[in-house]
């Protein structure tokens, strides 16, 4: 079901008085469900919740993880027709093209869940030390890659379900173990709020930390402006040019 909310962690919240609707453009019309832009408030809260999720998330295993990103595909599926006639009427394509696209979605989430499961992604590398080395000694030294912390991604028009709330940049973030807050796409608002709702029960079925995932409504660049520039938000993920991102 649509409510036109923010996801701020395991809550819905809609706190503001700006609001827009979807638009249908096979129909030319506008579509029934309201959206409420998110507020600086919520924006705060979304990040707060990401940061503190963070901290238990990083430590998460890759089992648990691959778990966590399965169980969203598994909930994408779940949705069924609901999910491909609400991308069909904000989008004006075809079934069969949202059918494609939410099988190429759940495809990245199960790559990445057997990935992360796997454990090589991580790049250890050990340099064992050489004490007795000459001219001097040589330092044991290990690396590995190791999570940011919160990442906010950014919903791409063209692609409703597989560069947008769950999409790759999303999957990549979780699987490294960032917490990630999606930035949602005006043209795909409702497609976006269901593939929220998937995520957030399948963080809370496999004991996910509150805050991991939020979605925040916008219909233009404020709240994305915020987001960028908020000092916990430590990485941001989108579709476009160098410039486009920069600017």
């Amino acid at each position: 079901m649509i409510t036109g909310k923010n996801f701020l962690g395991n809550e819905q919240s809609a706190k503001g008085n700006k609001d827009y609707k979807t638009f249908n453009p096979k129909l030319n019309i506008e579509n029934e469900h309201v959206f409420i832009e998110a507020t600086v408030e919520e924006i705060n809260e979304a990040v707060n919740l990401a940061t503190s999720a963070y901290d238990e998330f990083k430590n998460i295993g890759g089992k648990r993880k691959a778990d966590f990103l399965n169980a969203i595909a598994d909930e994408i599926l779940a949705l069924d027709d609901e999910l491909i006639q609400t991308y069909c009427s904000e989008t004006g394509l075809p079934e069969g093209r949202a059918k494609g696209e939410r099988g190429r979605t759940i495809g990245q989430l199960r790559s990445f869940a057997e990935l992360v499961s796997e454990g090589s992604w991580v790049e250890a590398t050990i340099d064992t030390a050489i004490p007795d080395r000459e001219p001097m000694p040589k330092s044991d030294i290990r690396k590995m890659m190791i999570p940011l912390g919160p990442v906010v991604v950014f919903g791409a028009s063209n692609f409703p379900l597989a560069y947008s709330t769950a999409g790759g940049d999303t999957a990549a973030a979780l699987a490294a173990g960032c917490p990630v807050i999606v930035k949602s796409h005006p043209m795909h608002a409702g497609t976006g709020e269901l593939v929220s709702s998937a995520i957030t029960k399948a963080a809370k079925k496999t004991g996910m930390p509150n805050g991991v995932f939020s979605n925040l409504n916008s219909s233009g660049i404020e709240v994305g402006v915020q987001l960028v520039e908020h000092p916990g938000v430590k990485a941001v993920g989108f579709t476009g040019s160098i410039n486009g991102g920069r600017a």
